[in-house]
């Protein structure tokens, strides 16, 4: 069993930060690319950012420049440093990672229960 969550959410106006982790847990040989993911209402789930494990990163081009993904794999933990928060990142933020059980077995996707970011005044 594997679980991810996620904490840091909450309200924050308008050019204001957030920090948000995700901790995986349970039966976990290695964990491969992690990465946030993001739902507002009414549309579809879009990548924020995304990390390997040797570090390297990718963005969506809407936060590229305010957000930071990071990673600590002695922690099997994922953050997501959001500075400068405009309204339009309103969403449930969702973690995921590619993790495997064991090393005879490949990696399966894993997400977390979310977690709410509201940017309003």
């Amino acid at each position: 069993q594997v679980q991810l969550v996620e904490s840091g959410g909450g309200l924050v106006q308008p050019g204001g930060s957030l920090r948000l982790s995700c901790a995986a847990s349970g039966t976990i040989f290695t964990i491969n690319d992690m990465g946030w993911y993001r739902q507002a209402p009414g549309k579809q789930r879009e990548l924020v950012a995304a990390a390997s494990r040797g570090g390297s990163t990718n963005y969506a081009d809407s936060v590229a420049g305010r957000f930071t993904i990071s990673r600590d794999n002695a922690k099997n933990t994922v953050y997501l440093q959001m500075n400068s928060l405009k309204p339009e990142d309103t969403a449930v933020y969702f973690c995921n990672a590619w993790i495997s059980p064991n090393r005879y077995l490949p990696s399966h996707v894993y997400w977390g229960q979310g977690t709410q970011v509201t940017v309003s005044s």
